[in-house]
């Protein structure tokens, strides 16, 4: 049941944001930095922990969950550091998931021919 329910939700979470990118003239990149930043709010305020908790990777892997997983390494490094966690936390709260998209992106670009579209 675990894994229809985090289908479900994150589906719907995708789903959503189809229908923002055709029904809106924002950019994929605009969409995405919106989604990171909805994600940093929501934890901030207290929402996203019970909805993880009721989603579970249905909510934690999009980039609402990176979003989250940003404010929670920012929250903790402020509380340890001070002000200067604010510019720290983020770097090691995500920082497996940074190094492991560049890693892999890497290796994609080795493996693929890219071409230039017209």
């Amino acid at each position: 049941m675990d894994y229809i329910k985090a289908f479900i939700i994150g589906g719907l979470i995708c789903a959503l944001v189809q229908i923002l990118m055709d029904k809106t003239k924002l950019m994929p990149g605009r969409i995405m930095v919106l989604l990171v930043c909805t994600g940093c709010v929501l934890g901030a305020v207290g929402i996203y922990e019970p909805f993880t908790e009721f989603a579970g990777c249905g909510a934690s892997v999009p980039l609402l969950g990176f979003g989250n997983t940003l404010w929670k390494g920012i929250s903790k490094a402020i509380n340890e550091e001070g002000l200067l966690g604010l510019f720290s936390g983020g770097f090691t709260a995500s920082a497996v998931g940074i190094s492991g998209a560049l890693i892999f992106g890497y290796l994609a670009s080795l493996v693929f021919n890219s071409k230039m579209r017209e």
